[in-house]
């Protein structure tokens, strides 16, 4: 017998949750990020003192100079929520682990020059240190940060750090044959040797900076835009002309996640600037408190690693440039 096949369009009464609708201005579709981050910061309840913070609210906007009409402005460019962050991830991922595979299994870095290997262990390992701070500033950023957000995107961005450090461990691992040597010897670094220790009091610096505005300038847009660029670009290069060619895969990820992430610190400086003149002039205060500090830390294992400090010129200039993109002086 004939079958008769119609369509019917539902109009849904409403297209999104009214809190969205207001930011938006009106009924319209949101996006799932939006629908993800908007609103969410509690703003009534929970905002009793802590014992161990009497000055504060546990949620108070007021734990960092920066003032923002509407904290929801905020938003992350890259759209990161857990679903979308962890499809990305995934397939870095897998990437990345393909590519740590294939070095093992023909041992590719079999040909990297001793003295160089010597010091792609005492330069890059202990970098894994520097990532796991990045990693607990981050935390405190979600912890204490205001605004749904910029405080899920700083825990992803946590857990991103912690990611690195984990792939750092995985390099000594792969130059130690599964021994654990280089990276005792690359700790003992961390700890005593005496190039590396302006950058560890620095770091240890940035764990005790109580505005979390300022963490997030001095740790993701001045730490990490420095280092990642020296490197995991300058000292990647001269690892390749010393017969470290397949080194650049096991950094891989470093690569795509910084140029990624910078997109996601930028927009956050850029937006604060242009609320108000006053955030504009705590954001350049703290880029020339913490600008020169890391790049002076910076520079005994610039010498080590490069034999000069070039290089870390080179990326300091860089990063000036990139602030001065944003409209702020550095």
């Amino acid at each position: 017998m004939p079958i008769d096949l119609k369509t019917t369009s539902i109009e849904p009464l409403r297209k999104t949750f009214d809190h969205i609708a207001e930011k938006l201005g009106g009924d319209k579709p949101a996006t799932r990020y939006q629908e993800a981050v908007w609103g969410l910061q509690p703003q009534l309840n929970f905002h009793y003192r802590p014992t161990w913070d009497q000055n504060h609210a546990l949620y108070d906007p007021s734990r960092t100079a920066i003032v923002m009409q509407d904290f929801d402005d905020l938003v992350d460019p890259r759209q990161y929520y857990y679903g979308t962050w962890t499809i990305q991830r995934g397939r870095q991922q897998d990437a990345q682990e393909r590519n740590f595979e294939r070095v093992e299994k023909r041992d590719l870095l079999a040909g990297l020059d001793a003295v160089w290997r010597d010091r792609l262990t005492r330069f890059v390992l202990p970098m894994r240190h520097v990532a796991w701070a990045g990693n607990t500033n981050n935390s405190a950023i979600c912890a204490y940060g205001y605004g749904a957000p910029i405080t899920a995107a700083a825990g992803l961005h946590m857990m991103d750090e912690l990611g690195v450090a984990q792939y750092i461990s995985r390099i000594g691992l792969v130059l130690d044959e599964n021994e654990t040597t280089l990276l005792d010897v690359a700790k003992d670094a961390w700890m005593t040797a005496p190039m590396w220790q302006p950058l560890r009091a620095l770091v240890e610096r940035t764990m005790v900076t109580q505005d979390w505005f300022e963490l997030f300038v001095a740790q993701n847009f001045v730490i990490d835009g420095l280092l990642y660029p020296l490197v995991f670009d300058r000292f990647d290069a001269r690892v390749v002309a010393h017969g470290g060619a397949a080194f650049p895969m096991l950094t891989e990820f470093m690569v795509e996640w910084h140029a990624e992430s910078a997109r996601w610190v930028d927009a956050m400086l850029k937006l604060a600037a242009a609320e108000s003149a006053a955030n504009r002039q705590h954001l350049e205060s703290w880029l020339a408190q913490w600008l020169p500090a890391v790049a002076g830390a910076l520079e005994p294992l610039a010498v080590f690693a490069f034999g000069d400090t070039a290089a870390l010129h080179d990326v300091t200039a860089d990063l000036r440039t990139r602030a001065g993109k944003l409209g702020l002086g550095a």
